[in-house]
């Protein structure tokens, strides 16, 4: 036995002695090549390489409004606005086309997206997480950008756990505005377009040359490549502060990079800092959800980080084509909405609120897209589409189970477009809705946001009818697409929808066809999504469809006591089955201590839920009582073992991130030498060796985030005494909420936990969607 386990070794090919391994099969004369072209014969001439500056300055000019196809937002702001996303979508598409050509990838052909712009980089984190940030590194609070450092073992919870140390790609997916094409179609491309594409070995060696010079790691190198271009070397040494577009960099690094590259050349004045540091707050702000900023807020952020002229490095950034710019103008003026909306607990107030906005364009153009699509799905909807499909609405309200289902149905027969609210016993209602349409002969399916989630609607609707967004818009699963790339279905309901970023939300609603009916079914109560935006929040805040409020109550004591919480009230509730339990605990050490008893001992014997059945929740990866911390005495109790595979055992709990804001719980089965093999709900799955230091982690104890969407039998919730600003409303309904049968919390927030749920239900985002619904709809 080696004291050092290791995977098994990579087979590998077979050679003859002293023989080079085979050569790889030749294309045959008349095969696809990648770019889509015939391959050559011997002697024909290669193609000439793409024009990707031309293309790329194309997109900036129509981005920047200079295009006369495509005027920037003025008069009509609706119609410029399509005009101008019509003619991004073209020339993007060309720009993107030409990258994989020059790459060697091509989409399938066929596929959904096969002649769109690809919108995720390929590491397959896709930019939509939201970081996890320490409280104490928030140096810009006060202007609602914080910094992603993290000044101690404490990593707070604010979604995704791509942003923690141990994971290398933390910012992964946190596209450079100046290199990264715009993501103006929207169209989720085909999986094989989603891959990382092999990067060219020199190029990644200047880079890291250049990376060593600077004091940087070099292990950064290939990142540089995939986002700078194979000219990552030079551009790094022409602007060392484009090494802030990197994962896991902070302002004092790449400041000390700057200094070891250009010496007495470098300095807090240069503009070429300024530029990077504009990009890199957004991409902050990004991570905590915001798709805009105010303008001031990100002068004071800049401020901060010792730029002399925060006016001048924002102009430069909007007119260089990185920022875009909305003003009071821009907005629909809804101040009338604005008391109701607030007793709603519902953000997107009148735009004089916000006179001025600064939004990348990836997602100030997701979320345009996301409003031009919903407006769409209204407008598209017949007035007699009710009496045309069939189906004998009237009838099914009549036989639905509850008075909220059949109020949801009729809804749902009269418009495209219908918003649904509810906590867990509501789920119930959409599923209904689902049955009915597909006894009439409609094509409806009703889609959740996680694998545990799909699996208990399955129950309602069944197998078929039951999907997750990922497998929906993938075509792995569902009803697959039509001629036009449109989903071939006509109902869709989407549960969950509180989690969908505005970036998966723009993706599902532009596959959604014309003349189908959507409904949009969330919680309010619930915590927000993992990547930016705040789209069904919105929705509900703009008030352009019809919205429905479920009357049904969640169950049980466990039920009441949530009810109770998302009003704001921490109420003592009857028990008598012991579903509800509160353990107080006075330190750390005692947290740990009775969390292990009550998942090892207690729940098991006095509640008859075994312990791979309870689920422990906290606020944090890091700190005394984290998910570090939880998960280390949870193993030794549990499933002790030395960690021989990448710090994991057969039998491990874990859970596999493959991408910010998506959790997939599993067991460790064994190693291959390929990677971890994983039992999940989802069934067995492989993570790639190269993956496993980064992607996955133990599951006895997750945060708040990742439970979002889930439940189990029972669930073990730990308040720490030092969460701080991480104990919010929303994410004690989350956390309370996430038990089916028992619910234990082990408190050690002693008055902080009452007075995080009377406080307010979230940190407020800045987003545009609800304004330019109102806009919208105002035409309709």
């Amino acid at each position: 036995m080696t004291d050092t386990p290791t995977f098994p070794p990579t087979p590998r090919p077979a050679q003859g002695a002293g023989g080079p391994a085979p050569a790889p099969a030749p294309v045959a004369a008349d095969a696809e090549r990648p770019d889509g072209a015939a391959a050559s014969g011997a002697g024909r001439a290669p193609a000439p390489r793409p024009d990707l500056a031309g293309l790329a300055a194309a997109v900036r000019s129509i981005e920047r409004g200079e295009s006369p196809v495509a005027p920037a937002p003025r008069g009509d702001a609706a119609e410029a606005r399509r005009k101008r996303r019509e003619a991004m979508a073209a020339e993007a598409a060309a720009l993107q086309a030409a990258e994989a050509a020059e790459a060697g990838l091509a989409p399938a052909a066929g596929s959904p997206g096969a002649s769109a712009a690809a919108d995720e980089s390929g590491d397959g984190g896709g930019g939509e997480g939201v970081a996890e940030t320490d409280p104490a590194a928030t140096d810009a609070a006060d202007s609602g950008i914080a910094d992603s450092r993290v000044t101690d073992s404490r990593v707070a919870e604010e979604g995704s756990p791509a942003a923690d140390p141990s994971f290398p790609d933390q910012t992964a997916g946190a596209a450079t505005p100046a290199t990264t094409p715009l993501a103006a179609t929207r169209k989720r491309p085909p999986a094989a377009a989603r891959r990382p594409v092999a990067v060219d070995a020199a190029a990644v060696e200047e880079a890291r040359r250049v990376l060593l010079a600077g004091g940087a790691p070099g292990e950064l190198a290939e990142e540089a490549v995939r986002r700078l271009g194979e000219r990552a070397g030079e551009a790094l040494r022409a602007d060392p502060w484009g090494v802030l577009g990197l994962p896991g960099v902070r302002v004092e690094d790449a400041d000390a990079f700057a200094r070891a590259l250009l010496g007495d050349g470098s300095g807090p004045g240069d503009a070429r800092r300024a530029g990077a540091l504009v990009a890199y707050l957004m991409e902050r702000a990004a991570e905590q959800g915001h798709t805009a900023l105010t303008a001031d807020a990100l002068k004071t952020a800049l401020a901060r980080h010792a730029v002399a002229d925060p006016d001048a490095a924002v102009a430069a950034a909007v007119e260089d084509g990185g920022l875009l710019e909305f003003g009071a103008d821009d907005a629909f003026e809804g101040e009338e909405d604005a008391e109701d909306d607030a007793a709603d607990g519902e953000a997107g107030g009148a735009a004089a609120d916000v006179p001025l906005l600064l939004g990348l364009d990836r997602y100030a153009l997701a979320e345009e897209s996301l409003a031009d699509g919903l407006i769409r799905l209204l407008r598209s909807f017949g007035g007699g589409a009710a009496e045309e499909d069939g189906a004998d609405w009237e009838k099914a309200a009549a036989d639905a189970p509850s008075a909220s289902a059949a109020e949801l149905i009729r809804a749902a027969a009269g418009s495209g477009l219908v918003a649904h609210t509810g906590g867990e016993a509501a789920r119930a209602e959409p599923a209904t809705l689902v049955t009915a349409a597909r006894a009439a002969g409609l094509r409806a399916y009703a889609v959740a946001y996680t694998e545990n989630g799909r699996r208990r609607l399955a129950e309602a609707v069944g197998e078929e009818a039951a999907l997750t967004v990922a497998g929906l818009l993938d075509g792995a699963t569902g009803p697959g697409r039509a001629e036009d790339s449109s989903l071939a279905l006509d109902l869709l309901a989407v549960l969950d929808a509180q989690q969908l970023s505005v970036e998966e939300a723009t993706d599902l609603v532009e596959a959604v066809p014309d003349g189908a009916r959507l409904v949009l079914s969330g919680d309010p109560h619930t915590l927000w999504s993992a990547g930016p935006g705040r789209a069904f929040a919105d929705l509900l805040a703009a008030k352009v469809c019809p919205r429905v409020t479920s009357r049904t109550p969640d169950p049980g004591p466990i039920g009441e006591l949530t009810s109770y919480v998302s009003v704001g009230e921490l109420a003592a509730v009857e028990a008598p089955d012991r579903e509800v339990v509160v353990v107080p605990v006075r330190d750390p050490q005692e947290a740990l201590l009775r969390t292990v008893q009550l998942v090892a001992d207690s729940v098991p014997r006095a509640i008859g839920v075994p312990a791979d059945r309870t689920q422990v929740i906290t606020v944090a990866h890091g700190g005394a009582v984290g998910t570090r911390a939880l998960n280390a005495a949870l193993k030794e109790r549990l499933n002790p073992g030395p960690g021989r595979f990448g710090g994991f055992d057969p039998g491990d709990r874990v859970v596999h991130v493959p991408a910010p804001g998506h959790t997939l719980p599993g067991t460790v089965v064994g190693a291959e030498p390929g990677g971890l093999r994983l039992e999940g709900e989802a069934g067995s799955v492989l993570v790639p060796r190269e993956e496993v230091a980064g992607k996955l982690r133990h599951g006895w104890a997750i945060t708040g985030h990742q439970a979002a969407g889930m439940r189990w039998p029972a669930v073990v919730v730990v308040v720490p005494g030092d969460a701080g600003p991480l104990l919010t409303r929303s994410w004690v309904y989350t956390a309370f909420a996430r038990g089916e049968r028992h619910l234990s919390v082990v408190q050690g927030a002693d008055q902080g936990l009452a007075q995080a749920i009377a406080g307010p239900a979230a940190k407020e985002r800045t987003s545009r969607l609800a304004d330019v619904l109102r806009e919208l709809s105002a035409d309709v």
